[in-house]
């Protein structure tokens, strides 16, 4: 029967355009080795799947997660509505790639499935693997208040184009990728693959020459204070995360992730050059594990179904493309309702049962089965605590370190204070008015301070002014989907801007006396921290007062962040620079050259130019002795080298595609806070007033604070928390008489 099958499949290339073919199709007939691949390969995704979850929980029963691939693995893992875009995905790549192994078996010759099959069958593929389901275009017709709130995931944000900015949809592309096979295969796949007549350096290769420079004589930024750091990394956790396969070993033949060397879909392993330090380690591996993102459908080579060429892979990002504090209340139905305390209608968030903070708000703990955070209690913590699990947020990485821990902690705590004034001002509101009122306001803080308080100490004056000035309007035809470039390199500037140290200071802002600051890579998965050690105040205080890192050429990434990356034991960690640029080369972002064109910047043809660039003859000679021609350069690690523009800190390229990104985001996001209707004008003139200080006061014990929490203000000129203005909420009063009045929502 299968001799019969390929048969068939043999004259396929000479029956494409056949009557008879393609009337069969029409009727419903799908050639039977389609159907054959289509099982064939959910069976091999979802024995991949189960074998995955099988070893995690065997790991966790065994208390075992202390690998930091582990870690990596589950911060990375797609969960609920995006677990089954990207089993989607899956089913229909590894569909597509078993029809083009079968027909490649009888042609002897390598042929694109896409070039073998009907568009008929293709959509009958994307139909059985569930993908036409995940890039269906809603109805916004039947979504209740479309006008007043956003939905959790963000669909019919556009109206037009219910998808732009969703959650789950695939990252934008600005330029074209480079896959080496011109569909899925990364740059570096093939170690013998030349670009520009030259090898591509290996990621870990150029992690030891650039950026491997040790702790020594750190400096502190003069202007900007540690939180500017973390409120980076609490912005890219509203806007961006690709998750990864949910399997751990390869599709074709088997082979472990974490156990191979071997790329492998969805292997795509870092390998350590000769002489690596590592190599003399008693490590087990002569590589760093890396699973590859997810593919999203609708891209690769099902791309039809957006419209598509057959030849880009994409990824998807799990979140909202919007500023709208979806790492506060998630960007998934279910998460969101998970995070809500239906236990009363007065529209509060969920809060831990177990414990509190000297009287405040905790994160509730997660009930996903997991040891992760306390196996890290088990290793650090020498006081024979009780085991504590993982919080949970509306973004999973809430616990990946304790200052980015806190700020979940300050903003569930702010939503609360926000509901239960809203309640006072309203006590006819239900709880569900409550809850989406508060939310919506938290989403307008947050575009609030970026734009007037982040953006520009990031992006510079000039950047700010060219392309985030006034609010020009909404715009229907504009996408605000995060590009591949911004999420997997621009906005992974700050990782140049974090200290080897987290301070905790006490009440007079000294060194805490019990709590004393403590390593960074002692931070990671240590919820228990807060509980047991003093709280978030600490935490905040030490973020507001102690300087950021300078980003400088010779002191890129600190140790904890290159060589002890998700340490859980001796020996046993990542390499933060060499995931950037293998992620990177997954995505198959274009060079630093080709980013420098976009930007309409001056482009690298030889060591002078890039001297001239980088203002640093011995970094760029180096780069060029790595990477042998300007347009092999790793975006990521050039463009987070250049020299500051003016009164920013980043380059100019990355201010550019950063400055893009955010005027997409808020150019295309129809209930932005600017824009009429969304809030009333004595609305929007309150929201105006709101202070990251001010949030700080009311969600925290500490007394005084910084006008400006990002700027380095001496202890002497604090203000004192009573002489913060509070934000204005009597505009919010609905005075409709809910005795008489069957529409009292809050308008």
């Amino acid at each position: 029967m299968k001799l019969l099958l390929f048969v068939v499949a043999l004259g396929l290339c000479h029956t494409l355009n056949s009557p008879t073919v393609s009337g069969s199709v029409q009727k419903g007939l799908v050639r039977p080795f389609i159907l054959e691949s289509i099982e064939e390969a959910k069976k091999l995704v979802d024995d991949a799947y189960l074998h995955s979850r099988k070893e995690s929980l065997a790991r966790v029963r065994r208390g075992t997660f202390i690998k930091p691939s582990d870690t990596l693995r589950l911060m990375k893992q797609p969960v609920r509505q995006t677990r089954d875009a990207v089993r989607a995905a899956d089913y229909m790549e590894q569909t597509l790639r078993i029809i083009s192994e079968k027909t490649h078996h009888i042609h002897k010759r390598s042929i694109n499935a896409t070039d073998l099959i009907t568009p008929e069958e293709l959509q009958t593929i994307s139909r059985l693997t569930g993908c036409a389901a995940q890039v269906r275009i809603p109805s916004c017709r039947t979504i209740p208040l479309l006008n007043k709130y956003r939905t959790v995931d963000s669909v019919c944000n556009n109206r037009k184009n219910p998808r732009l900015g969703a959650a789950n949809t695939p990252v934008a592309r600005w330029l074209p990728p480079i896959y080496e096979d011109g569909v899925f295969q990364p740059k570096g796949w093939d170690p013998k693959k030349l670009y520009n007549g030259v090898i591509l350096p290996l990621v870990r290769l150029v992690s030891n020459r650039i950026i491997s420079t040790g702790d020594a004589n750190i400096t502190g930024d003069g202007e900007y204070t540690h939180l500017l750091t973390f409120f980076g990394q609490w912005n890219d956790h509203d806007l961006t995360f690709t998750p990864q396969t949910a399997s751990i070993r390869s599709y074709s033949n088997g082979i472990n992730c974490d156990e191979s060397c071997d790329r492998t879909e969805p292997c795509f392993p870092i390998q350590y050059p000769p002489g690596d330090p590592r190599l003399s380690k008693p490590e087990p591996l002569g590589c760093l594990p890396f699973f590859r993102s997810a593919p999203a459908c609708g891209s690769g080579n099902n791309a039809y179904n957006f419209g598509g060429t057959p030849n880009l892979r994409e990824h998807v990002n799990a979140l909202t493309a919007f500023l709208d504090a979806s790492q506060v209340y998630g960007s998934d139905k279910s998460l969101a309702l998970e995070l809500r305390d239906l236990s009363s209608d007065f529209g509060l968030l969920k809060v831990n049962d177990r414990f509190q903070d000297n009287g405040r708000e905790i994160l509730p703990f997660t009930k996903m089965e997991s040891k992760m955070c306390s196996t890290r209690n088990k290793i650090l913590n020498t006081n024979g605590l009780e085991e504590i699990p993982c919080f949970i947020a509306g973004d999973g990485r809430v616990d990946e370190n304790v200052a980015l821990t806190s700020l979940h902690t300050l903003f569930m705590r702010e939503h609360n204070r926000l509901a239960r004034s809203l309640r006072i001002l309203n006590p006819h509101w239900t709880g569900e008015t409550l809850y989406q009122e508060a939310r919506k306001i938290m989403g307008a803080f947050h575009q609030v301070i970026d734009f007037r308080d982040y953006l520009p100490h990031i992006v510079g004056p000039d950047a700010m002014k060219a392309a985030l000035g006034p609010y020009p309007g909404y715009d229907s035809n504009t996408d605000p989907s995060i590009a591949n470039v911004f999420a997997t390199a621009a906005f992974r500037f700050a990782h140049a801007t974090i200290q080897p140290i987290v301070f905790r200071l006490d009440e007079n802002f000294k060194d805490h006396p019990q709590f004393p600051s403590f390593p960074l890579f002692q931070t990671f998965f240590t919820p228990w921290r807060v509980l047991f050690e003093g709280g978030i105040d600490p935490l905040i205080r030490g973020l507001i007062t102690r300087p950021a890192k300078l980003n400088q050429q010779n002191h890129i990434l600190v140790t904890a962040l290159r060589d002890r990356l998700f340490e859980f034991a001796v020996n046993m960690s990542m390499d933060l620079a060499s995931l950037n640029m293998q992620r990177s080369r997954d995505h198959a972002l274009p060079g630093y050259n080709s980013w420098r064109r976009f930007c309409n910047l001056t482009t690298i043809n030889n060591q002078p130019q890039l001297a001239a660039v980088l203002n640093n003859n011995i970094l760029a000679q180096r780069l060029l002795e790595l990477y042998r021609h300007p347009d092999n350069i790793d975006l990521w690690v050039a463009g987070i080298a250049e020299p500051f523009v003016p009164g920013g800190r980043v380059g100019p390229l990355f201010s550019c595609l950063i400055a893009h990104q955010f005027q997409k985001i808020r150019q295309g996001d129809r209930l932005w806070w600017e824009n009429p209707g969304v809030f009333t004008k004595r609305q929007r003139a309150s929201l105006a007033t709101v202070s990251l200080a001010r949030i700080i006061c009311d969600n925290t014990g500490i007394k005084k604070v910084p006008a400006d929490p990002f700027l380095i203000t001496p202890t002497t000129k604090f203000v004192s928390c009573n002489d913060i203005p509070d934000m204005d909420l009597t505009p919010w009063i609905d005075t409709c008489d809910a005795q008489s009045s069957s529409r009292c929502d809050g308008k």
